[in-house]
C-alpha cells in the first residue's frame, strides 16, 4: 500500500460540512487505514480557513492526537529544494504548502496525494514525473 499525503483541501472539506467536497472527503478519510502524512503549512492553511469560516479546531487536533495525521516533513532540511520549486512554478503560483507536498512526494516515491487542488495536475516531481493524486471527480 502506498503512503498517503494530505493537502489542505480534503482536510478542510472533511472538517467543514458546508464545503462542496465534504461528502467526498468523508469517503476518503473513511477508507484510510494508516496515517496521512502532511506538513505544517497544510495545518496553517487549514486552521486559517477554519477560523475565517467560524469553525472549531478540535477535529484537527483530534486527528493529530490519534495519529491519523502525522507531520512528516522538515522545511529546515529541504528549504532549498522547496524554494526552487516555488521559483519554478511562480507562474501558477505555487504556495509553500504545495511546494512542501511536491517535495514530500519526491521523498515518498510510492505515495498518492489526497487533494482538491487542480494545480497538482500541473506540478511535476523530479522535474518530469506526475504526482499520483486522489482528486474529486
Amino acid at each position: 500500500m502506498s503512503t498517503l499525503l494530505l493537502d489542505t483541501g480534503p482536510l478542510f472539506a472533511y472538517l467543514s460540512e458546508s464545503d462542496e467536497n465534504h461528502a467526498w472527503a468523508v469517503r476518503q478519510f473513511a477508507a484510510v487505514t494508516g496515517p496521512l502524512l502532511t506538513c505544517e503549512p497544510v495545518l496553517t492553511e487549514t486552521l486559517f480557513l477554519i477560523s475565517r469560516r467560524g469553525g472549531g479546531t478540535e477535529g484537527l487536533w483530534s486527528f493529530l492526537r490519534r495519529g491519523m495525521i502525522k507531520l512528516a516533513f522538515s522545511l529546515e532540511a529541504d528549504f532549498e529544494t522547496v524554494g526552487a520549486l516555488m521559483k519554478r512554478y511562480s507562474n501558477v503560483p505555487m504556495d509553500l504548502a504545495d511546494a512542501c507536498l511536491v517535495r514530500m512526494s519526491e521523498l515518498n516515491r510510492s505515495c498518492r496525494l489526497l487533494t482538491t487542488d487542480s494545480d497538482f495536475k500541473l506540478y511535476r516531481r523530479f522535474g518530469r514525473q506526475t504526482i499520483p493524486i486522489i482528486f474529486p471527480e
